[in-house]
Formats: C-alpha cells, sequence, structure tokens
C-alpha cells in the first residue's frame, strides 16, 4: 500500500497493532482500516486534529485507540506495536537529547521484530518545515542517530519530491528499519 506516495506497507502486517505518531488530519488511517488492518493506535499533540480524524471515520473510528500526547512524554505500553509509522515527528526534533528520547520511546513500545517506518527530510531537504526548524538526514545519519538497536533495510528519496499546499517541494527520504528480535 502507498498513502501520499510515502510508504509501501507490506500486505502481511493488517492483522497486527500498528500506531502512528503526529497523524494529525492524515487519512492514513481511513486506509489502513480500508486494508483491514486492526488495533491501530493514532496519537497526536494536537487533539483538533485528532477530532477531525475521528468525525471523517464515523463510527470505524471505535477500531482505533486516540491518544492526544507528546511522544516524549507520553507513557505507551512496553512491547506492544508491530508497525510504528512516523511521517512528520522526527525531523522536528532538532536537539540530541529530543531524538535519543524518541528512540527510547520506540525501543520501549515496538515489539522485537516491529516495523519503524519512518520519513524524514532528506539532505537537499529543506530547514525549515510549517516555520519550524527541522533535521535533514542521509542514510548513514539516520542510522547513526536510530543506534545500533535499529537495522535499516533500505531508503527511498522520493521523486518526485513531495509537493507542499503552497508549491514548494520537499525532498522526503523514507526509511523501513528493523528492530532486530532479542532473544
Amino acid at each position: 500500500m502507498t498513502h501520499s506516495g510515502c510508504f509501501r506497507l507490506p500486505a502481511y502486517h493488517w492483522m497486527r497493532r500498528s500506531s502512528m505518531w503526529a497523524a494529525g488530519a492524515s487519512t492514513l488511517v481511513d486506509d489502513l482500516l480500508n486494508l483491514g488492518y486492526q488495533r491501530i493506535t493514532v496519537l497526536d499533540l494536537s487533539g483538533a486534529a485528532l477530532a477531525v480524524t475521528r468525525e471523517r471515520l464515523g463510527a470505524r473510528a471505535a477500531a482505533g485507540q486516540w491518544l492526544e500526547a507528546d511522544i516524549l512524554t507520553a507513557t505507551l505500553p512496553a512491547h506492544a506495536y508491530d508497525v510504528w509509522h512516523d511521517r512528520a515527528v522526527f525531523h522536528f526534533l532538532t536537539s540530541p537529547a529530543d531524538q535519543q528520547a524518541y528512540v527510547r520511546a520506540v525501543l520501549q513500545a515496538l515489539k522485537p521484530g516491529g516495523t519503524l517506518l519512518l520519513a524524514t527530510f532528506a539532505e537537499d531537504g529543506p530547514t525549515t518545515c510549517s516555520g519550524l526548524p527541522v533535521v535533514r538526514y542521509s542514510p548513514e545519519r539516520l542510522q547513526e542517530t536510530l543506534g545500533t538497536a535499529f537495522f535499516l533495510l533500505g531508503h527511498e528519496q522520493l521523486q518526485p519530491s513531495h509537493t507542499r499546499r503552497r508549491g514548494a517541494t520537499l525532498s522526503v527520504l523514507s526509511i523501513p528499519a528493523d528492530f532486530p528480535i532479542v532473544l
């Protein structure tokens, strides 16, 4: 499945517990429900954005767990998620302390053997987004930031680049990373 040109989610994940961070009013949750995904957790700082999505989904919103929280401080269940999807958080974490807090949250919540799907701005991407500074990544820099607990399966610099509503284009790096099984 491709959503907004970002990720191709493998069909075998459809029965697994998935999560989306900084979901906003994205239609990815709609797409996942349409494909039969179950046990979806949707987290965003904005209760208003979550309300827009819940209203759009109507009765189908009951299939998800909705969390208004900051991912850096949220209390999430340990090793509960098979898939962690982030298309709009990590690149906004500009301090190493926040980046490491994020990595700790992923390691705590993602099941061993789970998959982290991450989109960030590529090295030639913008230095700001929505007026906020962002960090740009190469695959090597992202691997270094995520640490050795993750194995990057590959990356894709999306072409054509992501186009914003105002017509500007952004260079986006899409990276699936597997969290290795811990024995």
